[in-house]
């Protein structure tokens, strides 16, 4: 409990260091050194108990590093057909528009890009039919509540972040396969910023019976928003390792009493690890929560407390972009890649087939034209742009490019292991305290 504190003290709302600002880019991001970068909160920021920056703020920044990309993701384009010097754009965030017009400075470390998109469209919210406020965003308790915070609340980042749709994965095909292209960040690709200084926010005034359930036990079946700050791997983590998340927003009671302040961290260890397996079996991993504490410095005179023993599992995860990471009732957690990527292979099997046949009934010429055709058209699998020319030039070369193509496309896609279950720094996560259901 919190002892002797005085009506009307006054404590600092502050955003600590390490942190993350989680945005989308409103433009597209053309890599280039000093490229100006228009980006919007997909979350809002917290400070103990409020919400102190509202989401869809506006941020700004810069690209303040270009960096060449790792020699195997270049051998790879190589391999494509791509001789574009592919680079990384590093940005950094200097500044917070709030919807009133005032700017705040911000410094955050330079990051890149991550492989998931932002869409919009699952960031509506649907009005709540029994017409109870949402208090700021605040997670209430009790089964109804929590229920309603599963399917709506706690759908921040998790849930309206996607890998690239369709659309922008034959985009980026099609780019691919030219010998030279544009470089840029596509519109709505998510960052996570971490702030290098703290941002201070002013001051709260708090009772003591405003605090006198902080740092208690969560109700069963209350859900939280958290953040991972132990990175974990299903092919490096071990059994028994620790796993530490940070709440990222503040959990009231029922009367609207606080719980548990942002930053609070809770802690325990992982439980079970499978590292992906051939045939695109993704990687799993468990993680349990046992252990709360409260974070230090908050600018209270809080009794020293023992660690709060409690049962915490995780019902959400973050996707990396690359596969999306299904969580099941034990808290379980893996990923499983999108069908989508089987369309290349039944492709390149088409153009690899297609290359093979000869059109028995034309003349000699234009039989040898259609047979080149064909043949060009099995090289743009194997070697891109640059494929399709040689295709066009060399019948047999065309086939071997085709065929090149199928069987690269083939072990890609079907044989090849899956994705591992990668859960970086900052990965944002949802939790249920309680006995697991």
């Amino acid at each position: 409990m919190l002892a002797q504190d005085t009506p009307g003290k006054a404590f600092p709302l502050t955003v600590a260091p390490g942190v993350p600002l989680r945005l989308y880019l409103t433009k597209r991001l053309t890599k280039r050194m000093d490229e100006p970068v228009h980006a919007k909160l997909i979350e809002p920021l917290f400070a103990f108990d409020r919400e102190v920056v509202p989401a869809g703020a506006e941020v700004v920044g810069r690209v303040t590093r270009l960096d060449p990309v790792p020699r195997r993701a270049r051998a790879a384009a190589l391999l494509g057909g791509d001789f574009t010097p592919l680079h990384r754009a590093e940005v950094q965030f200097t500044e917070i528009v709030m919807p009133g017009g005032r700017r705040i400075a911000l410094n955050t470390l330079e990051t890149e890009g991550l492989t998931s998109i932002f869409t919009l469209s699952s960031a509506k919210k649907k009005p709540s039919k029994s017409g109870t406020p949402n208090h700021g965003g605040i997670l209430g308790i009790g089964r109804q509540q929590a229920q309603a915070q599963i399917s709506g609340r706690t759908r921040g980042v998790i849930d309206m972040v996607r890998g690239p749709d369709k659309v922008e994965r034959l985009e980026d095909l099609l780019l691919a396969k030219l010998p030279y292209h544009p470089q840029w960040i596509r519109k709505g690709t998510r960052f996570d910023a971490e702030l290098r200084d703290p941002v201070r926010f002013g001051d709260a005034s708090f009772k003591e019976e405003d605090l006198r359930l902080v740092g208690t036990q969560p109700p069963a079946d209350t859900v939280v928003h958290a953040r991972l700050i132990t990175p974990l791997n299903s092919k490096t983590s071990k059994l028994g390792s620790k796993v530490d998340a940070v709440i990222s927003q503040p959990l009231f009671s029922a009367d609207h009493k606080l719980i548990l302040p942002e930053g609070t961290h809770v802690t325990g260890s992982v439980t079970l690890t499978q590292r992906a397996r051939w045939f695109h079996r993704g990687g799993q991993l468990r993680f349990n929560f046992e252990n709360i504490d409260l974070a230090p410095g908050l600018g209270i005179n809080a009794v020293a407390r023992p660690t709060i023993r409690t049962a915490a599992t995780l019902i959400r995860a973050e996707s990396t972009g690359r596969a999306r990471v299904q969580v099941d009732q034990e808290g379980s957690a893996k990923t499983v890649e999108p069908k989508a990527r089987l369309l290349n292979t039944a492709l390149a099997v088409l153009l690899a087939a297609n290359s093979t046949e000869r059109e028995g009934d034309q003349e000699v010429g234009a039989t040898g034209n259609t047979d080149n055709g064909r043949a060009s058209m099995g090289g743009l699998s194997g070697l891109g742009v640059v494929g399709s020319v040689a295709g066009r030039l060399s019948r047999n070369t065309g086939i071997a490019l085709a065929f090149y193509g199928m069987a690269g496309s083939i072990f890609t896609n079907v044989l090849a292991r899956g994705v591992e279950l990668e859960f970086a720094n900052n990965s944002a996560i949802d939790i249920r305290f309680g006995a697991r259901r």
